[in-house]
């Protein structure tokens, strides 16, 4: 069991996110950013499965052959673009409907937070950028316009830098 890992983890990636949204004016999205990964559900799980390196959810999910914790924790978060699908109004079964741009920017802290929080020293600001391209293909929930748009962000981050990428999103996305 690793309790004091997972929860330094835990609280190590909500106070990036939290000083990340706060940059962005998100001040209440900062405060409250995961809160539910103090559950039981989510809490027990991440000290089960813990890594260190990525989500403990993963270990879960191939250990039981799904997670509770994810299942928990993505109907409670709305930066999660899982949380926001519903029922087609053509009939196509269950899609993607776009996200609200200040959950998008606070998805955009949450990649940047995660992939800091992981990758530790090695971090590059590439990397949030390459963790999405690498699941891009298995994003069946996930409108076209919120994926543009995250996408189109993680570049800005890792061809312009930080700075660059929070003016945007704060001026002219947030229009902060």
């Amino acid at each position: 069991m690793h309790f004091w890992a997972h929860l330094k983890t835990v609280n190590h990636h909500r106070a990036l996110v939290r000083k990340y949204c706060f940059r962005l004016g998100l001040y209440w999205q900062g405060l409250t950013h995961d809160l539910s990964k103090y559950s039981p559900v989510e809490f027990l799980a991440g000290i089960k499965y813990y890594q260190g390196d990525h989500s403990p959810n993963d270990a879960q999910r191939r250990a039981e052959g799904y997670s509770a914790s994810w299942l928990h924790h993505k109907g409670r978060n709305r930066h999660h673009f899982e949380y926001w699908t519903d029922y087609s109004t053509r009939g196509d079964g269950i899609v993607g409907v776009n996200m609200p741009i200040k959950y998008v920017a606070e998805m955009f802290c949450d990649r940047l937070a995660a992939s800091r929080t992981y990758r530790g020293d090695a971090f590059q600001l590439g990397d949030p950028y390459e963790f999405f391209c690498h699941g891009k293909n298995k994003r069946l929930f996930l409108s076209q316009e919120t994926s543009d748009l995250i996408e189109s962000l993680l570049i800005m981050l890792r061809d312009q830098g930080e700075d660059a990428t929070f003016s945007y999103i704060k001026h002219e996305l947030l229009h902060h």
